[in-house]
């Protein structure tokens, strides 16, 4: 028997929002609502800069980051991480 406040098996307790987000397992055509949900949650926590890993691979997750972030109006500036931090498999973004 199931108890009213028992949360369904399968979904997480809650989710962590932090500066990061991993694009890894997602399909490129998921890309577009993700980091625009991401990018959301990050100027509502206030944070300036962010870091999104969309993997080397072929690079078509990166090319669909790339397409948001360059038309975002709260988006300042953005470029690969540092080669320490993922380097062009990921990309930090500054924000307004």
């Amino acid at each position: 028997m199931k108890k009213e406040h028992e949360i369904p098996e399968g979904i997480p307790q809650r989710i962590v929002v932090t500066d990061t987000l991993d694009l890894h397992g997602f399909f490129p055509e998921q890309v577009k609502e993700i980091v625009q949900d991401f990018i959301e949650n990050a100027l509502e926590l206030k944070l300036k800069q962010v870091k999104i890993i969309h993997g080397k691979g072929k690079s078509r997750l990166k090319f669909e980051v790339y397409q948001v972030l360059k038309n975002h109006p709260q988006i300042i500036h953005f470029s690969d991480s540092a080669p320490e931090s993922g380097g062009w498999g990921a990309t930090i973004v500054e924000l307004k």
